[in-house]
């Protein structure tokens, strides 16, 4: 079978997830899987493991571009990881984080940006904030583009939180993430991530929504759960969060592998003969026929 973007069906038979099939999941109770991907062979990875949602989440900034937080991505930066994840997603929705600086400006600004992340490849986009922003949410919905929500701690307003800090922790901010989340679906988004909040605060408003929520950090009680691709892998360094399970680790096997490889060079163990090709065959004689 083709592996076309866009097809309606996708590999191995199942059917292409969509931001209306999400919807689906809902009425259902059927949990939904997602995980951020940055490449091709990422995205390849998490599509072949039958993931739902791949989001090119602006975390991309710092776990793979060095940066230390997700505010310096830019456009052209996260626009370059659409293409290249999009390559290796065919069943899976590809959502696309709008960066810091994209959306904030204006309207018009955030709608050609949104615009330029469908043309990428992208099958929806994210933005972070609450009620404030549901006039762009429906500006972009009205034109067609599926957008997904995010509040709770929303790490593109770091410095305004004053750091990575569980949000919603006392009833006047669990009222206000609530009022935040009925806006938003309201406003029109076909999802809502909710990230960094009391457990019983996102089923709180999971319970409420008639669209699903995708937690990260919040507990069970959500539609679905999203992890960065390298935090399940064990390929980040630093403070693991709390909420992050380590499926593998990758990173410690990663680096014996390479310890394994520089070894063998120095020693003069590769490669070996059968990893080499053979000898050039001899000229025939000018004469001979």
């Amino acid at each position: 079978m083709s592996h076309l973007p866009g097809a309606e069906t996708a590999p191995h038979g199942k059917d292409k997830v969509t931001s209306t099939g999400l919807k689906t999941r809902k009425l259902t109770g059927e949990k939904i899987t997602a995980l951020t991907a940055f490449d091709c062979l990422g995205a390849a990875i998490v599509e072949e493991a039958g993931v739902d949602l791949v989001l090119v989440g602006d975390s991309l900034a710092n776990t793979s571009l060095g940066y230390e937080t997700t505010l310096p991505v830019s456009m052209d930066e996260m626009l370059s990881a659409v293409r290249a994840a999009r390559r290796g997603t065919h069943r899976a929705m590809l959502v696309a984080d709008m960066p810091f600086g994209s959306y904030q400006v204006s309207i018009e600004d955030a709608l050609a940006n949104a615009v330029a992340f469908l043309k990428a490849g992208a099958e929806a986009v994210k933005i972070e904030g609450g009620a404030a922003r549901a006039p762009l949410v429906t500006e972009l919905a009205t034109n067609g583009i599926p957008v997904m929500g995010h509040i709770g701690l929303t790490p593109q307003s770091v410095h305004a939180m004053g750091g990575y800090k569980v949000q919603g922790k006392v009833e006047e901010d669990a009222r206000r993430l609530l009022d935040d989340a009925l806006a938003l679906e309201q406003a029109g988004v076909f999802s809502l991530v909710l990230e960094g909040m009391p457990s019983e605060l996102a089923a709180r408003i999971t319970g409420t929504l008639e669209i699903p929520t995708i937690g990260i950090g919040a507990g069970a009680g959500c539609d679905g759960q999203i992890l960065v691709f390298s935090d399940l892998l064990g390929l980040s360094t630093g403070q693991k969060p709390k909420f992050v399970r380590k499926y593998a680790d990758l990173r410690s096997a990663a680096i014996e592998a390479v310890r394994s490889y520089c070894r063998d060079v120095r020693d003069g163990d590769f490669p070996s003969a059968s990893e080499t090709y053979g000898k050039i065959p001899e000229k025939r004689a000018e004469n001979q026929a």
